[in-house]
């Protein structure tokens, strides 16, 4: 079982030859897989489509690697690529993106919280022209503080970006194959999969999904997830509300900035205009210090105009049709 080359070299991923194509990243999940791969193997064989399988091995420590070695040596539409160390779940996302030969494409968790049941509906919702959609878990198997941190990340995202969903980070979802081409993750960008896609103009919904308890392994979040988090949906809401002309974003806030600051600056000019004694005050070094910002701000998204402009034109912007 060898390793596709695009997922070291980048390249574009292969043209659609099967219908669907399922996306696991696994992360010590030796135990969950064989039975995850039998209940996607029935579910899809039952509909009649040419799948395939993919596992990422997310640099497993346990028997992972293995596994898929032998489930692959059993049916070789199921397949494998094994990361050298832990990258993450974006990583291990894009490395399934690169190789996926489906025209649609179905991502879900290892542990067997997502039920593959629901893949037919899934691929249904696709089919009625949606280019993404996204699971909804409704009932979630998770603790409460997951729970509820959840619910404060879907309200930001939702917020900052244009689009109300409910779950943004549920594992199950359907992709139709150009929206996987145009993905670009990393970091932790996995969470913000459907607002990435909606900001580059795809058609996004959700549905309803059964979720269930983790039936072996531990959960692998932990706390650095809420502050990585919040970074990434700021970048999510830069980079793509905003990334097409940096100026306008930081140039704002440094009128911000600059504006209060020089209002405060003007009044002590009239004031020692007028005749009144000038004296160091707290409030006049605000506002040096708030204009001094401004520049930097300014500067900043000069800076970020500079990067900006050499990036490939197409970059900025999804041709959905030609004529």
């Amino acid at each position: 079982m060898m390793l596709d080359d695009r997922v070291d070299r980048g390249g574009e991923p292969p043209e659609p030859t099967l219908d669907v194509s399922v996306v696991v990243p696994a992360f010590d999940e030796a135990e969950s897989l064989p039975e995850l791969v039998r209940r996607v193997h029935a579910v899809l064989s039952s509909c009649g489509a040419a799948w395939e399988l993919i596992v990422i091995d997310d640099g497993s420590t346990d028997d992972t690697w293995p596994v898929v070695a032998d489930l692959h040596a059993a049916d070789e539409r199921v397949r494998g690529v094994r990361f050298a160390r832990n990258y993450g779940k974006a990583a291990a996302l894009a490395a399934g993106f690169a190789v996926a030969r489906g025209r649609s494409v179905i991502t879900m968790d290892a542990d067997l919280q997502d039920d593959p049941d629901e893949i037919p509906g899934l691929l249904a919702r696709l089919q009625e022209g949606y280019d993404l959609v996204s699971g909804w878990k409704q009932q979630r198997q998770d603790s409460w503080l997951k729970n509820n941190s959840s619910k404060i990340f879907n309200w930001a995202a939702g917020r900052m970006c244009g689009l109300r969903l409910h779950d943004f980070n549920c594992g199950l979802k359907a992709y139709r194959h150009e929206v996987t081409r145009r993905l670009r993750l990393y970091g932790e960008m996995h969470r913000y999969v459907p607002a990435l896609a909606h900001l580059d103009g795809f058609r996004v919904t959700e549905q309803p999904v059964r979720h269930h308890p983790r039936k072996f392994g531990r959960t692998k979040y932990g706390w650095n997830r809420f502050l990585n988090g919040f970074l990434d949906l700021l970048t999510v809401y830069f980079l793509h509300a905003r990334g097409a002309s940096p100026l306008h974003f930081f140039g704002r806030i440094g009128a911000l900035f600059g504006g209060v600051g020089g209002l405060i600056s003007l009044y002590f000019l009239l004031w020692w205009l007028g005749g009144g004694a000038l004296r160091v005050r707290p409030i006049l070094i605000l506002a040096l210090v708030l204009i001094v910002v401004a520049v930097q701000f300014i500067s900043l998204g000069l800076v970020a105009e500079l990067m900006v402009s050499v990036r490939r034109p197409e970059a900025n912007y999804r041709v959905c049709d030609r004529l």
